[in-house]
């Protein structure tokens, strides 16, 4: 398999692992033991089947089940082996040189119980720990590598938005106008997969609904929820009609080339009653408050708090981002490879913003028994706010 300009370079691993093996020393672990798609992705460029060795000083050793000639065409890591079991990686390990670390850090965030046990009785005289934060804190700061794709991503964003009003019929259900909305997108590069890192989140493409429906809350870490398909599904599109002068939600991400461009709009067939057309004003008022005041060296948890405050300021705050005991208590999020990246616009949150994060903001007021009203745009955090990435108008979109 011939390398393209989608793969990652070896520059641009070595920086990554070097990053790593920083937070390791810093943490005085002797080594990391990647097995997460996401992050072996990240740390590797490659998704084959296997798991990534990281000592805190020397060279990484990829160690691969399935496929290992993928892996060897597709990851920029110098040292890649054969891997019949995780139950040789002592042995490889030994083989090529390498002591048998007395602290091992894996993703225990994500990690299966029983993987964690397993690893235990293969290192029975390691100490694991858990390194799922440094993973994280080193991947919510974008390279200018990861900044080229999410751009792309959010370009085509931007372009998949423009097509959902030609697609709007009045009385198609929800699941018709997704289904057209998604093979839009898959024709234009979606690669289909939406990555979540929260245990037990799903989502397929994003959130399309309309009218009261979209205000149904679910299970999902997200303002919008909806009915969905069926209780097996409970989220997302239903066989609901789209009818007239409600609000129809087109919350979806982009994923191109492994990176996330998450992006909302609304349209209408008819027009939409005066308090949904002020609401929605109100949440463009909220999200260039934001803009200016995400700043790196802000923490998460002000910026959230601005976004309360100036929600409050407008009369709005009894239905920003929920009701009641559904709110939520956030007002963004990063993307990259996952959805539910570092850092969350969140109550409480004190992780402090810097320069070439990048963050979905999406305030929006969910309204039971009237819909969702709102907008949602991807951003790099800069020394003096939010530049936004997604440029689609914003604007309520008549049809």
């Amino acid at each position: 398999m011939e390398k393209s300009e989608t793969f990652i370079t070896a520059s641009e691993i070595r920086n990554r692992i070097e990053k790593l093996q920083e937070r390791l020393r810093a943490r005085e672990i002797e080594a990391a033991l990647i097995l997460q798609n996401a992050d072996l992705y990240y740390f590797a460029g490659s998704i084959q089947q296997g798991q990534l060795y990281v000592p805190a000083e020397g060279e990484p050793l990829l160690m691969v089940r399935k496929s290992f000639d993928r892996a060897v065409s597709e990851s920029p890591i110098e040292k890649i082996l054969p891997l019949k079991s995780p139950r040789m990686t002592p042995e490889i390990l030994k083989e090529n040189g390498a002591p048998l670390p007395r602290t091992i850090g894996m993703e225990l965030d994500v990690l299966p119980a029983n993987l964690y046990f397993s690893f235990g009785k293969i290192f029975p005289k390691a100490e694991i720990k858990d390194i799922s934060h440094e993973i994280r804190s080193i991947r919510a700061v974008k390279s200018a590598f990861e900044l080229d794709c999410i751009r792309e991503a959010a370009k085509r964003s931007d372009q998949l938005s423009d097509s959902v009003r030609d697609m709007i019929r009045e009385g198609m259900t929800e699941l018709e106008l997704a289904g057209l909305v998604e093979a839009k997108a898959r024709a234009m590069g979606h690669q289909g997969i939406v990555r979540m890192r929260l245990w037990g989140s799903e989502l397929f493409y994003g959130h399309l609904m309309a009218g009261p429906g979209a205000a149904v809350p679910s299970f999902l870490a997200s303002p919008t929820g909806g009915v969905g398909a069926s209780p097996a599904v409970a989220q997302g599109a239903s066989h609901q009609p789209i009818r007239r002068n409600e609000p129809i939600l087109v919350d979806y991400t982009f994923a191109y080339n492994g990176y996330i461009s998450d992006h909302t709009r609304i349209f209408v067939i008819g027009e939409l009653p005066d308090d949904l057309v002020k609401g929605f004003e109100a949440m463009l008022q909220v999200q260039e408050r934001v803009k200016a005041e995400a700043k790196a060296s802000v923490s998460a948890g002000t910026v959230y708090e601005i976004a309360c405050q100036r929600a409050e300021e407008l009369g709005v705050s009894e239905h920003f981002m929920g009701t009641g005991k559904e709110r939520i208590r956030f007002v963004g999020h990063g993307v990259g490879l996952e959805l539910d990246e570092y850092p969350f616009l969140a109550k409480g949150q004190g992780m402090i913003l810097a320069t070439d994060m990048v963050i979905a903001l999406e305030p929006k007021l969910i309204i039971p028994g009237k819909g969702v009203v709102g907008i949602e745009n991807t951003h790099r955090v800069t020394q003096i706010g939010l530049e936004q990435l997604t440029h689609f108008k914003e604007e309520i979109i008549v049809v």
